[in-house]
């Protein structure tokens, strides 16, 4: 037992695997927490700033729903993929069936954001 001296079963494991999903879902970033931002930073009102965040995200949601990229210079792109229809299968009953073409929504970082993310 002499070799397992000053062994930390917990090293190098996760911190999100000791605790339950809602606080994981707690560690992310929320609407509110950007509202909150705006108004500790700039000094705007709650209510002026949440208005911000709306209509800032509802450009981008109206951008995307026109089949156009958003690119953020210094964050990152958000494109609009096709996909086309697929063969699928239905898990519960192992039914083969035609999955419809629709569309998805990616997201690719930049560069900046991913050397940010990669260095600490």
């Amino acid at each position: 037992m002499s070799n397992l001296e000053g062994w930390n079963p917990f090293t190098k494991v996760s911190p999100f695997l000791f605790i339950g999903k809602k606080e994981q879902l707690a560690m992310a970033l929320t609407k509110a927490r950007i509202v909150e931002s705006i108004h500790d930073q700039i000094g705007f009102t709650r209510n002026k700033s949440s208005e911000i965040v709306e209509i800032v995200l509802e450009i981008i949601k109206n951008t995307l729903a026109s089949d156009e990229d958003v690119l953020i210079s210094g964050f990152g792109k958000f494109c609009v993929k096709q996909k086309k229809e697929r063969r699928g299968r239905n898990p519960a009953t192992g039914e083969d069936l035609m999955l419809a073409p629709r569309k998805v929504v990616t997201f690719h970082c930049s560069g900046k954001l991913r050397n940010r993310i990669n260095s600490g």
